[in-house]
């Protein structure tokens, strides 16, 4: 009997690497060994649990990142920093269907959501600023300063 074992496919969520720390590809390979495990995951009532989708960038000063949830007012949203750690949490308000319709399907779900991203560098707190526009979050996540790439001359 042969055993075949499938190439490994990229995570679409990979982390965001900056340093060569000898330890991050463990920890991105541990990282996505645990979305992979509970991705699909059920909660104990049977139905499963609210996780918006997600992008996250960064650019020279800053992270950003972009959560889809579709049909929210930004009064729903609650977004904290702490350090390098970003969480985005809400709640999805259940939709009142009419009563005398028969469902055959129902898929969209209501809750409280959260995400949680650990960034590899501090953030600005007082700088964060987050929108919602056309079911988009979007949150931008200044570099501190001191997280910055700083130039040095070389005197000779």
């Amino acid at each position: 009997m042969t055993t075949k074992i499938a190439p490994r496919l990229e995570p679409s969520n990979a982390s965001i690497r900056t340093t060569r720390d000898p330890f991050n590809s463990l920890r991105e390979e541990m990282n996505d060994l645990i979305s992979r495990m509970w991705s699909g995951y059920e909660g104990t009532s049977g139905v499963r649990q609210l996780s918006p989708a997600l992008d996250v960038s960064e650019t020279e000063s800053a992270y950003e990142v972009q959560m889809d949830s579709p049909g929210e007012d930004s009064k729903d949203f609650d977004v904290q920093v702490h350090g390098n750690v970003v969480t985005l949490s809400g709640h999805r308000h259940e939709v009142h269907e009419d009563k005398s319709k028969t469902f055959h399907r129902v898929e969209r779900r209501s809750g409280s959501f959260s995400r949680t991203l650990t960034l590899p560098c501090d953030v600005n707190a007082e700088d964060v600023e987050a929108k919602y526009s056309n079911g988009v979050l979007s949150v931008t996540l200044p570099k501190s300063e001191k997280s910055k790439p700083k130039k040095i001359s070389v005197n000779g």
